[in-house]
């Protein structure tokens, strides 16, 4: 990430000194780089030398970084975790400076820091820097919304955040001046009330760092009365039913007439004793009662 440097503030005793910047740029959840010169009276000393970072206060504030050096050519050695925080030392022996370049993730709620320097020669006492604060750079939106409040009337809600405070600008559809702005910390929201257009409504967020933006669209559903409203919802529905049906009587007209079985297509013998008797004799042969009338 990319730092600024403004003024460097110095405390220095004996030959000794510490200087660090009093303002460094950064932006929220990315890596911040904290800068701090240590010059001494020597070329080369090869006394342990520890380096302290701590939040806000030099003395009771929270320790965020501790390394320590044997000698001016020696790195900084520390227990803690590589990803949450690193540590360059740079020794220019020309110069008798050594830099201390802390790279850190910058996280919301701590944004003061200060620097601490030990040193085990009896001739030194600890120095200890003025805070070094760190602001969020260029604002981000964090949020942005359209609801519903319980008189059936929207408003539009914009949050950002960043250092300085950044200013929200909302742009859009023609809409009533009636707005309201709330702020916390670095963190600001402007809610836009009783939304009357449809559209895009865009929140711009500005500040000495740089702009963002954020859009949220508004359609309001407008019917003229409740007929209407069923008339969307059934006349679509009975288009597809009457689809349906159609598409039901062709699958079954084309499958044609079923085949009539087997045992159905045999002829019936008659339920009269007499016809079936003349048809398993032939026309020729006469019935006995016929044949009592001849004699």
């Amino acid at each position: 990430s990319i730092y600024h440097l403004f003024v460097l503030l110095g405390v220095q005793s004996n030959g000794w000194s510490v200087h660090v910047p009093s303002d460094v740029t950064g932006e929220l959840g990315k890596t911040v780089i904290l800068p701090c010169t240590f010059t001494h009276p020597y070329k080369t000393f090869d006394r342990t030398l520890t380096a302290i970072w701590r939040i806000k206060e030099p003395y009771n504030g929270t320790v965020v970084f501790k390394c320590v050096s044997q000698s001016s050519g020696e790195l900084c050695k520390t227990d803690m975790l590589p990803w949450q925080r690193k540590l360059k030392v740079i020794t220019s022996t020309e110069h008798l400076v050594t830099l201390f370049i802390l790279q850190m993730l910058f996280t919301a709620g701590s944004n003061k820091y200060s620097f601490q320097m030990f040193h085990t020669s009896p001739a030194f006492e600890a120095l200890s820097s003025s805070p070094v604060v760190i602001s969020t750079a260029a604002p981000r939106i964090i949020n942005i919304t359209v609801s519903s409040n319980g008189d059936r009337t929207f408003q539009a809600r914009c949050t950002a955040e960043g250092e300085p405070a950044p200013t929200l600008t909302w742009t859009g559809p023609p809409y009533n001046n009636i707005t309201s702005i709330t702020s916390m910390n670095h963190r600001v929201t402007k809610e836009l009330r009783y939304l009357t257009h449809d559209g895009k409504y865009t929140c711009t967020a500005v500040n000495s760092h740089g702009r963002a933006e954020g859009a949220v669209y508004f359609y309001k559903f407008k019917a003229s009365n409740s007929s209407f409203f069923l008339i969307l919802i059934f006349v679509p529905l009975g288009i597809k039913v009457l689809i349906l049906l159609v598409m039901l009587s062709f699958i079954l007209f084309s499958r044609g007439p079923s085949s009539t079985p087997s045992s159905l297509a045999r002829p019936q013998l008659q339920d009269s004793t007499y016809e079936n008797f003349d048809r398993r004799h032939g026309g020729g042969q006469t019935l006995p009662t016929e044949r009592s009338s001849r004699r």
